[in-house]
């Protein structure tokens, strides 16, 4: 048996970049040849794309989880990894991308809109890519980035020109069967219809979607019966049509309480995708009223009383019978003139467009705070603070001297020392808590020792460093730390 299904939750992983290689070129005579680690590849991305073929998010219901595939690590030789396979997850046409907290991320609207769910990871850099002035053979290379992970809801609203609203065994399955060539379920007895049934409508010159909305009654819009389940399916119609039984035997009903009650149902249901697509709330909607069932000489009767009152409203009536086909031809041409009415009153749409916003002047690229699990110590966040202690071995010393490098050039320490840091004070950058030590000289004066290692990371050295850093000042004609000049020995 087939099974609708229009909201999930999915939990999608990106594939995590390759690490890059720490190679070194060797021939014959040719022992140190220079650094030849390649690249790692990037990770694959978990892409949705709209794909006409597919109706239901039932494939997501039975396997919520997907992930990309990884980025191959470098190699020597200068061989870089190959990217990871991006995944491409198809999707109904209509379906809305929330995060965990409700907020609109994406609207999947025709054939081929596609939305990045996860973004690959980036891959690590060999040591060729690493090569500079001051490290002519890095002994280390940059580690791939973790891939993308998020956990998203996915809502299918139904793209229908004309929504039928009506309460149960009025007619809209029977009346969606005649005017189109869908097939839904019929049958004699309330709540026949479980899931919104779409059809397509042809007339001389125009062609519109006709969908039946199952499931409203009083209290829909609180989540009474299956209304919150399919109110959604409404948010994108043009018209909407209240199918409305005159041959009904309930007592306590008429047609007129009937509209009533489903008119403030729908007065009640704030679409969400309203301010997006400017339809206006669906109180706003163009409005039918299709009179059902008058093969029935009763209906006949009460429809003869209750139209005068309905035109009032400045409603179209319009006196059909779907068993009979009756009065359908008239109905299917003043819906598409209703439909074609209602677009061209629409405000064209305008593509949307990549917004580049260039970086503030005063942005240095991090935020430093007080760390409020740590006396004394300080959080660092930023992307590219946070992207690097990622891809740091930090069983390399070297490794680790790149990255204090790299964190002095952008205006870490300095904002540290600006933020009143002591020596030894912990700071935290991602998942990685270090002990700070102030005024680390950096790369380019440093001393070049073996493959890997780092004389700075050297405690015994600590002296030595402060004389290196004492006779960089002087070299560049700046006053020792005492303030004074002194000649070089």
């Amino acid at each position: 048996m087939s099974r609708f299904v229009d909201r999930v939750t999915i939990h999608v992983a990106a594939g995590n970049g390759g690490h890059g290689c720490a190679s070194v070129h060797r021939e014959k005579f040719k022992p140190l040849g220079g650094p030849d680690g390649g690249n790692g590849g990037n990770g694959g991305s978990v892409r949705l794309v709209v794909d006409p073929q597919v109706h239901t998010l039932l494939d997501f219901h039975f396997h919520p989880h997907a992930k990309g595939s990884n980025g191959k690590p470098g190699a020597g030789d200068n061989r870089d990894g190959a990217t990871g396979d991006d995944l491409v997850l198809k999707v109904p046409d209509g379906t809305v991308v929330l995060d965990e907290r409700g907020t609109i991320l994406a609207d999947l609207v025709g054939e081929g809109t596609t939305f990045e769910a996860a973004q690959g990871g980036r891959g690590g850099l060999g040591n060729a890519s690493l090569a500079s002035k001051a490290r002519k053979a890095p002994g280390f290379a940059l580690l791939g980035e973790e891939g993308q992970q998020r956990s998203l809801v996915l809502e299918l609203k139904s793209v229908a020109d004309v929504g039928l609203v009506g309460f149960p065994s009025a007619g809209k399955s029977s009346l969606v069967s005649v005017l189109s060539a869908a097939k839904p379920k019929i049958a004699d007895y309330p709540f026949t219809t479980l899931v919104p049934n779409l059809g397509v409508v042809q007339t001389a010159g125009d062609v519109f979607t006709i969908a039946d909305v199952p499931g409203l009654i009083p209290g829909a819009s609180t989540g009474r019966g299956l209304g919150l389940e399919f109110l959604r399916h409404l948010e994108r119609c043009a018209v909407l049509a209240h199918v409305v039984d005159c041959a009904t035997l309930e007592p306590g009903r008429d047609p007129i309480s009937d509209i009533d009650a489903l008119e403030a149902e729908l007065a009640a249901y704030r679409p969400a995708l309203d301010a997006d697509h400017g339809l206006g709330d669906l109180a706003s909607r163009p409005r039918v009223v299709i009179l059902n069932k008058l093969d029935v000489p009763d209906a006949a009767e009460l429809a003869d009383l209750i139209e005068p009152e309905l035109a009032e409203r400045g409603w179209p009536v319009f006196r059909i019978s779907a068993v009979a086909h009756e009065g359908l031809r008239e109905l299917s041409f003043a819906l598409a003139r209703m439909v074609r009415e209602y677009r061209e009153a629409q405000p064209p749409k305008t593509p949307r467009r990549a917004v580049i916003r260039p970086k503030a002047v005063d942005d240095a690229g991090f935020t430093i705070e007080t760390d409020p699990d740590n006396e004394g110590g300080f959080i660092v966040r930023g992307t590219r603070p946070e992207r690097w202690i990622a891809q740091t071995q930090f069983d390399n010393d070297e490794a680790v001297g790149y990255l204090a490098d790299r964190l002095n050039r952008l205006g870490v320490e300095d904002e540290l020392v600006r933020r009143g840091a002591e020596p030894g004070a912990p700071v935290t950058i991602g998942a990685v808590t270090f002990d700070w030590e102030p005024s680390t000289p950096m790369g380019d004066d440093v001393p070049v020792t073996g493959r890997g290692t780092d004389i700075r990371l050297d405690r015994s050295d600590r002296v030595g460093a402060a004389e290196r850093k004492q006779a960089r000042r002087l070299r560049r004609g700046l006053p020792d730390e005492d303030g004074g000049e002194r000649d070089l020995p």
